[in-house]
């Protein structure tokens, strides 16, 4: 969660219009909480995370069970829950990769729940620009443009499987 705590934080961080958005919220928590999650597999994450005086996140990682203690934002409750069915992870990850958004309960803070929004809306991951920092052009040029092809076979196999499952209209 670190790491995808990190990622989120650099796409934010490279719209300075999305921090400007958050700074307001600083201290606010944002808490995910995935319902039905299958039993068959691991825990899932703890999702909550404080928004910093940057205007970026912050992970609120569970308690510390060594000494039982948990920051004090993390003890708290959230600001802003949402509440997303992830009976199946697989079509979640589906609808990710199609660009839908799964659909979720919403409960708290009505602004902070607008500014996520617009993120949501308006930030886009430039992957090939970031790639090219760590690696010559003509590779990373070709990682990107792998990549894209495989996301775009992976959400045209999605599309498949959701108008399999869809019964035709008569």
């Amino acid at each position: 969660m670190s790491r995808v705590t990190l990622l989120v934080n650099h796409v934010v961080g490279s719209e300075s219009a999305a921090m400007a958005r958050l700074k307001p919220h600083q201290g606010k928590t944002l808490k995910v909480q995935l319902q039905a999650w299958p039993t068959l597999l691991p825990p899932a994450p703890r999702l909550q995370f404080a928004i910093t005086a940057a205007g970026l996140f912050e992970w609120q990682a569970a308690e510390d069970s060594s000494t039982g203690s948990a920051s004090d934002a993390a003890q708290r409750a959230a600001d802003l829950t949402l509440r997303v069915d992830a009976a199946n992870p697989a079509r979640l990850v589906a609808q990710a990769l199609m660009g839908q958004r799964p659909s979720a309960a919403i409960e708290g803070d009505a602004a902070l729940a607008a500014e996520l929004d617009w993120l949501a809306q308006n930030l886009r991951w430039d992957i090939a620009s970031d790639l090219e920092r760590v690696l010559p052009m003509p590779v990373a040029q070709g990682l990107y443009t792998l990549g894209k092809m495989a996301a775009q076979a992976l959400r045209a196999a999605a599309q498949s499987v959701q108008r399999m499952r869809t019964p035709a209209a008569h």
